[in-house]
């Protein structure tokens, strides 16, 4: 078994929405996908790119991703990655291609000089949890997620 790890194209896209698909399904949240295939192949490959996507491969065949983007720590004086997606399909997992993800994306945040790796999980999601604490990973009990968005974001554009 081959397992490889490769930056995602445009030829990608249906690809990727289909595991954001996926993704979405295990997370019990598929009805709250509501991208536009094209807007997002704009947002991932256009001339601004707002965040980058690799895939994994096993002997050749796609069976996962990450999407992610850089972030900034204040404190550090330095940049992160936000791992916003990390996805394997449920036949290839155990398989070592969840872990390679994350130790690529680890070599990227060395390569680029970032202070840290940083994503969010499901708090019901206890295989996950304990998959990124065998891996270092520790919870930010502390800190709580914020989000506006919708009506409530378009009222606070306008204040």
């Amino acid at each position: 078994m081959t397992l490889s790890i490769r930056p995602a194209t445009p030829a990608d896209l249906p690809l990727i929405a289909g595991l954001i698909r996926a993704l979405a399904d295990y997370e019990k949240l598929a009805h709250e996908v509501r991208f536009d295939e094209a807007a997002l192949g704009e947002k991932l490959f256009g001339s601004r790119p707002y965040a980058e996507v690799v895939i994994g491969e096993i002997d050749g065949a796609a069976q996962g991703f990450a999407l992610f983007f850089h972030n900034f720590s204040t404190f550090e004086g330095r940049p992160g990655i936000y791992l916003e997606d990390l996805f394997v399909r449920p036949e290839a997992r155990g398989s070592g291609l969840g872990k390679a993800l994350l130790a690529h994306l680890a070599t990227l945040c060395v390569e680029r000089d970032c202070a840290r790796l940083e994503w969010s999980v499901l708090d019901w999601n206890a295989p996950s949890i304990g998959f990124y604490k065998s891996l270092g990973a520790r919870m930010m009990d502390e800190w709580t997620v914020m989000r506006v968005d919708g009506d409530a974001l378009t009222r606070l554009a306008a204040v």
